[in-house]
C-alpha cells in the first residue's frame, strides 16, 4: 500500500518575504509547502489528491485573491482557503467567508492564529476528500447492480416487503428474495438500515409506497 504523503499547503502571495516566512512556519508543522507569486501560476499547477489548503493573499497583481476563489469555485475545486491581507475591508471579508473561506486574517498574521486556521482548513479538506471517496465507492457498487436489481433496490429501501415488491413488479416472491440478497452482497450492506444509508448517500430516490 502506498504511504500517504503529508498534507500540502499552497501559498499565493506576491511578497517574497511573506512567502518565505509563512512557508518556514508551515514546514515546522510537518506540512509540505508550495509557493506562488501569482494566481495564474497556481491555476497552472496540477491538481493533487492529498489533503491540502490554500493560503491566499487578497491583493495580488492581475487576478486578485477573490478572483481566484471564484475561478476555483467555477472549476469545481473545493480546496479550503485561508485569506491573508494587508488592507482588507469588512465587505471583502464577508464576501470571502460567504464564498467558503475558512478564515480571513490581516497581516502581519499572528503565528498561532494562522496555524490554527491552516490546521482547520487541512482537516476540512481531509473530511471532504474522505466523503468524496466514500461516495465514489458507493457509486461503483451501484453501477455493479443489474437493471432489475436497480429497479428492486428503491423498493427494498422504502420498506416494502418481498411479497409487496413481487406484486408490484409482477414477479415471484422467491425471485425478489434472490435479488434482495444479491443487492445486499453487491452493496456490501450488513443490514437493511445500512442499505438505506448507502442508497441515500448514493442519491437513490425512494418513497414508501
Amino acid at each position: 500500500m502506498k504511504k500517504q504523503e503529508s498534507p500540502i499547503v499552497y501559498i499565493v502571495d506576491d511578497d517574497p518575504s511573506v512567502r518565505r516566512s509563512l512557508a518556514r512556519l508551515i514546514r515546522l508543522e510537518g506540512f509540505r509547502v508550495e509557493t506562488f507569486a501569482q494566481a495564474q501560476d497556481f491555476l497552472d499547477e496540477k491538481e493533487r489528491t492529498d489533503p491540502s489548503c490554500l493560503v491566499l493573499d487578497v491583493n495580488l497583481p492581475g487576478r486578485s485573491g477573490l478572483d481566484l476563489q471564484r475561478e476555483l469555485s467555477s472549476r469545481g475545486y473545493s480546496m479550503p482557503i485561508v485569506f491573508i491581507t494587508g488592507y482588507g475591508t469588512i465587505p471583502m471579508s464577508v464576501q470571502a467567508m460567504k464564498d467558503g473561506a475558512v478564515e480571513f486574517l490581516e497581516k502581519p498574521v499572528n503565528d498561532q492564529v494562522f496555524l490554527k486556521a491552516v490546521h482547520q482548513a487541512v482537516e476540512k479538506d481531509r473530511q471532504m476528500k474522505r466523503q468524496y471517496m466514500e461516495l465514489k465507492e458507493i457509486q461503483q457498487r451501484l453501477a455493479s447492480l443489474t437493471p432489475r436489481e436497480r429497479e428492486v433496490l428503491p423498493l427494498v429501501v422504502s420498506g416494502m416487503l418481498n411479497k409487496q415488491i413481487a406484486f408490484k413488479l409482477g414477479m415471484t416472491e422467491k425471485t425478489i428474495k434472490v435479488h434482495r440478497a444479491r443487492i445486499m452482497e453487491k452493496m456490501e450492506a450488513d443490514s437493511l438500515a445500512d442499505l438505506v444509508r448507502l442508497a441515500q448517500k448514493g442519491g437513490i430516490d425512494f418513497q414508501k409506497s
